[in-house]
């Protein structure tokens, strides 16, 4: 699966869009650096029932940015994507 297809599905089951998690966390102080993954994990478990894969993709958007490894991009394996930077904003708002 996509890293992408990750961010879609999440919204698929919340409602919300990688953007919107984004600011959730914001909120909670989770966008400090020095926030373990672990924490973010956590919360995402219990408050929206995201399992570990999912939790990980928001919580590299919430560290790191919509930014990801070029190495996804185009290549065959299973977390391959079209492009390095990943839409945050709803699949339905998506060019």
């Amino acid at each position: 699966m996509s890293f992408q297809a990750y961010l879609d599905n999440i919204e698929d089951k919340t409602g919300l869009t990688p953007r919107e998690f984004i600011a959730l966390a914001k909120d909670r102080g989770f966008d400090d650096p020095s926030t373990k993954a672990g924490v973010i994990i956590d919360w995402l478990k219990q408050d929206y029932g995201l399992g570990r894969g999912h939790a990980m993709a928001l919580v590299h958007v919430i560290k790191k940015g919509p930014k990801i490894d070029a190495k996804h991009v185009g290549s065959s394996g299973s977390h391959r994507d079209e492009s390095d930077t990943l839409w945050l904003d709803g699949k339905e708002n998506r060019p």
